[in-house]
C-alpha cells in the first residue's frame, strides 16, 4: 500500500523473497523517510497510487488496472448473494445491531449518545450490541445499556454475524470493520465516523458508494489526520467525534425503522 511501515510491512515484503515485487509510490512518513527511500531497492516496480487522501478502494482498483493492463472501474461497495451467507432466521423478524467499540476509545461516541439511538427504536425491536468478549470490560459505562429489556449483547464471530447483517432491519456502527461488512451484505446501515480518515475510508467515494449506507462525521479543518490528531481531546475523545451532532443521526434511525419491511438482498 501508499501507507507502509519499513520495518513491519516491508520486512515482510523482503522476507518472503518473492519472484517480483510490486508496490505503490510510499506516502511520505518523515520518521521513516529514509528507510523507505533505500527499501525501494526491494521493488521491480513503484506505481504512483495518486494524491494522499483518495478513496483506499480506488486507489487499489487503479493499482490492479497499472499492474493488470485492465481499464476497469472501481467496483461498488457490495458483494452479490451468492458470495454471502444466509440472512440469518433464529433472532425473529425485527432487529436492530449496533457497534459502539472502536479498537481505539478515543474514536468511538460516548456511552449517552448510543443511549439516545436505542431510545428512539421501537421496543418490540430488538437491539443486539456486538463486538469482542473484552469491549464491555473496557467500556463499562456501556454495561447500562444492557438494563433495557429489549437490548442484549452478542460477542458472536465475523461469520455468524454476517448472517445477522443481512438480516438486520438496521446497523449501526462506529468505523470499523463491521461497519464495512454489514454495507457489503447489503444491510441498511449507518457510520458514525471520525474526520481521521475523511477522504481515504469514509465516506467512501461516489463511484464506489452504493446506497444502503449513510455517513455522518463531524467535518474538522484537520480532516484526514488518519489518526495523528492535532487537537485537544474532548471528554477524553477525538474532537470531531465528541462534536457529532446527534439529532440528524436520530432523525435518520427514526426514519429508517419506521419503515418495517425489509427485502433481503
Amino acid at each position: 500500500d501508499a501507507l507502509r511501515h519499513p520495518y513491519l510491512d516491508e520486512a515482510l515484503l523482503i522476507a518472503a523473497t518473492a519472484g517480483r515485487t510490486l508496490g505503490m509510490e510510499p506516502r511520505s512518513w518523515p520518521k521513516y523517510n529514509r528507510e523507505l527511500r533505500s527499501n525501494r531497492r526491494f521493488y521491480d516496480f513503484l506505481f504512483d497510487s495518486g494524491p494522499v487522501h483518495l478513496d483506499k478502494v480506488v486507489r487499489w482498483s487503479h493499482f490492479a488496472n497499472r499492474v493488470t493492463g485492465d481499464d476497469l472501474p472501481a467496483p461498488k461497495v457490495a458483494l452479490p448473494a451468492d458470495r454471502l451467507p444466509a440472512a440469518a432466521s433464529e433472532i425473529g423478524a425485527g432487529f436492530v445491531i449496533i457497534q459502539p467499540f472502536s479498537a481505539m476509545a478515543d474514536k468511538q461516541p460516548s456511552a449517552d449518545v448510543f443511549r439516545r439511538m436505542i431510545e428512539v427504536i421501537p421496543s418490540d425491536l430488538a437491539v443486539l450490541i456486538t463486538g469482542a468478549p473484552s469491549d464491555l470490560d473496557g467500556n463499562p459505562d456501556f454495561k447500562d445499556l444492557l438494563d433495557r429489556p429489549n437490548v442484549r449483547f452478542d460477542d458472536c464471530r465475523l461469520e455468524p454475524l454476517s448472517a445477522k447483517l443481512r438480516a438486520a432491519r438496521l446497523v449501526i456502527s462506529v468505523d470499523t470493520a463491521v461497519m464495512h461488512l454489514a454495507v457489503v451484505a447489503g444491510a441498511p446501515t449507518i457510520c458514525l465516523a471520525s474526520a481521521a480518515y475523511v477522504g481515504e475510508i469514509v465516506p467512501y467515494a461516489g463511484e464506489i458508494m452504493p446506497d444502503n449506507v449513510t455517513f455522518f462525521f463531524y467535518d474538522m479543518p484537520c480532516r484526514g489526520c488518519l489518526g495523528n490528531c492535532s487537537q485537544p481531546h474532548e471528554n477524553g475523545r477525538f474532537a470531531c467525534v465528541e462534536r457529532l451532532e446527534i439529532e440528524p443521526v436520530l432523525d435518520k434511525i427514526s426514519s429508517m425503522v419506521s419503515n418495517r419491511s425489509r427485502e433481503i438482498l
